[in-house]
């Protein structure tokens, strides 16, 4: 048998088909190997959708943007329920507020009257201040052009003065009744706190307004009663600071006009909306033992029953104010002469009566100094009388305290009469 010499591999090669004849079908491919049925998945954990960054971020239930939207109300209140959604719970924490009541309730309504003056302070000072130029040449001619040619600028005037006086007496009315009922007692502390503080700031409105008329009076009172801090360390560095100069002058007409107008009412609306803050998550407390007892006779929604009483005492405080604004009006006075001698029986406006008669007493060398380290360490203790009354605190009856609120509260009548019959009103 002959060798196959033309294709050595030949014989290791499959045959090649031959060409199916023409009409005969196409013979079929062959079947590829499948592989292998893979093992059934192991169910995994659906995996949150990573941040652009990298950083896992938690699905968020974000909460509906208008929860009030299916309340049923007005047209009006649902336009505003959509836009304002978010102080709803606020008002409706108001509408659940109570405030007890006793036969002390009526002492609550005081702090109340104190803010509605402080709201008249406001719109009349604003009014005030088209026509007013605080300047030495011009005040106390501003201060006239206001009382005589401006149509009612009496009765703004007027107005403003009395309410500044009535303001600082419901304060003060407000902070005893506060203290003998120990409102102050746990977790009201900061309550007392920032209300003594609102105290102070609206004595000080007292003191830089005092001056602005720019009349004989004023000029003298400011200037005994910037004389008194010299004799505390430091103290006539702060004077100098506040007069503008070595003495009372048109440069502490301008410092006090911007304290009077500027800084102290930034700083009372601050603190006033902390103090009304603590008041209504803090709500109003009864006095010690009257719930034990059964003195409490019930509960007065906040809104709307004692806002409706609170406004009929504001109704009574402005018509009070008109009748004295109207009867007992503030006199204009005499132009400031810093070259004239200070006129017989300067003295500060009352609310600073009982400190001044203290200052007189005290005639002794060096007495000057003690009197002020007594205000500032009376003032220090008042302030922390929360923090120092543990048995209030517990709920129990503190009669030290008490006294020595009695205390305060006698020095302060007493000295103020005192300089009454000597200097009269």
């Amino acid at each position: 048998m002959a060798e196959n010499t033309q294709n050595p591999a030949a014989g290791n090669q499959p045959a090649k088909p031959k060409p199916a004849a023409p009409g005969a079908p196409k013979p079929a491919a062959p079947a590829a190997a499948r592989p292998a049925a893979p093992a059934a998945a192991k169910p995994q954990a659906p995996k949150a959708e990573a941040a652009p960054s990298g950083v896992y971020k938690p699905p968020v239930d974000r909460a509906e943007a208008n929860p009030y939207k299916d309340s049923k109300v007005g047209v009006v209140g649902s336009w505003l329920q959509e836009r304002f959604s978010v102080v709803m719970p606020i008002l409706d924490y108001v509408k659940k507020k109570e405030v007890p009541r006793h036969r002390l309730s009526f002492w609550y309504y005081f702090g109340g009257l104190g803010l509605f003056f402080f709201m008249i302070q406001i719109v009349t000072g604003l009014l005030l201040l088209q026509y007013y130029k605080p300047t030495g040449t011009e005040a106390f001619s501003s201060f006239v052009f206001i009382q005589k040619e401006v149509p009612f600028g009496w009765l703004i005037r007027q107005v403003h003065a009395w309410s500044a006086n009535l303001m600082i007496l419901m304060l003060f009315i407000h902070m005893f009744s506060t203290f003998f009922m120990k409102s102050y007692r746990k977790p009201r502390e900061l309550m007392w706190v920032s209300g003594f503080i609102l105290l102070a700031l609206s004595l000080g409105f007292g003191f830089t307004g005092y001056l602005l008329p720019w009349n004989e009076l004023a000029f003298f009172a400011t200037q005994v009663g910037t004389e008194v801090p010299k004799v505390a360390p430091g103290g006539a560095f702060m004077v100098e600071i506040l007069r503008g100069g070595a003495d009372v002058s048109p440069e502490t007409l301008t410092r006090m006009f911007s304290l009077h107008v500027v800084l102290l009412p930034g700083l009372v609306l601050l603190l006033l909306t902390a103090h009304l803050t603590l008041v209504q998550i803090l709500g109003t407390s009864a006095p010690i033992g009257y719930k034990e007892a059964g003195l409490i006779k019930g509960y007065d929604k906040f809104f709307p029953t004692f806002l409706a009483k609170d406004g009929i005492g504001w109704m009574l405080g402005f018509a009070l104010v008109i009748y004295l604004a109207v009867m007992f009006p503030w006199g204009i006075g005499v132009k400031a002469d810093p070259l004239t001698p200070a006129p017989v029986g300067i003295k500060p406006e009352w609310y600073f009566w009982a400190q001044f008669q203290l200052l007189k007493d005290f005639k002794f060398e060096g007495g000057e100094l003690v009197a002020i380290i007594l205000f500032t360490l009376g003032g220090v203790a008042w302030l922390l009388v929360p923090f120092f009354d543990r048995q209030a605190s517990r709920d129990q009856k503190s009669p030290i305290f008490t006294v020595f609120g009695l205390l305060v509260l006698a020095f302060l009548l007493v000295n103020t009469y005192r300089v009454y019959l000597e200097y009269g009103w």
